[in-house]
């Protein structure tokens, strides 16, 4: 049987798959960690998940943006996204929140892989307790949820989503809504 083929069944298969299918796609690898841990609920439960979060940045690039992905090993199988990370500008240049989020979530529904989930994140942060809510620092994460199917199809498919998919995050970055979003940032 085809290494590429057949059903992905632990973490380093998929991490293998996903980074190849990103760095195919031009962007490199910042960084990397893996956990485990393991659940208790007042004893042993007999739960163990692996995990695993990969950093990617566009060589040259000068915004930024970065893909981040999770990785997941559960009993119950395999799981992950890929997630591209747009920081903005404070809330208070910003504009009203809720448009934004509208801009931000067409742009997504135009550029982003169709039939698959596609969650859009507007966050607001303030550094600190005291902090004016108008200098919270705004970020903006377009995911794609790796479908089940595709983990089971295996290696080759996972490493073809994950380059579609920053292909598709690159149309965002080119997009005004996004580099108006990100221009904000300097503002």
């Amino acid at each position: 049987m085809d290494p590429d083929e057949g059903p992905l069944l632990t973490l380093e298969p998929l991490i293998d798959a996903v980074r190849e299918g990103i760095e195919k796609a031009g962007w490199t690898l910042s960084g990397m960690q893996k956990t485990t841990s393991h659940q208790f609920e007042g004893r042993w439960a007999g739960e163990s998940t692996r995990s695993a979060y990969l950093f990617f940045h566009q060589p040259g690039g000068h915004d930024p943006v970065s893909v981040d992905v999770f990785l997941d090993e559960t009993s119950q199988g395999l799981g992950g996204n890929l997630t591209l990370a747009v920081p903005g500008s404070s809330l208070g240049k910003l504009g009203d929140f809720t448009e934004t989020l509208e801009e931000l979530t067409r742009v997504a529904n135009r550029e982003l892989t169709r039939g698959h989930s596609t969650p859009v994140t507007l966050r607001a942060t303030v550094p600190h307790r005291n902090a004016r809510a108008g200098d919270a620092r705004t970020e903006c994460r377009f995911r794609l949820v790796i479908p089940n199917v595709a983990i089971d199809a295996g290696a080759r498919v996972v490493r073809t989503l994950s380059t579609a998919t920053v292909k598709s995050f690159e149309a965002l970055l080119a997009s005004r809504v996004v580099a108006d979003f990100l221009g904000a940032e300097d503002s």
